[in-house]
């Protein structure tokens, strides 16, 4: 049996991110380098290999400071 690699995207597709809202609060998601930000919540959800990971036991705290830099 002969397995085809696919290639690994590295990016969130647009269209994607155009429908993607944070699991918890339903608001609009910001996308900073290989995460997906909700502001309103101050969470961080991974982007892994072009993925997004929306569960909210992955997500990371975002600090008062990285909020603000928002």
């Amino acid at each position: 049996m002969c397995a085809t690699k696919l290639p690994k995207e590295k990016h969130v597709d647009k269209k994607l991110l155009d429908i993607l809202v944070c699991p918890l609060c339903k608001g609009k998601l910001l996308l900073k380098k290989e995460e997906l930000i909700c502001p309103f919540d101050r969470l961080a959800y991974p982007v892994r290999d072009g993925i997004p990971v929306m569960l909210e036991q992955e997500a990371r705290l975002l600090t008062l400071e990285e909020k603000d830099e928002l």
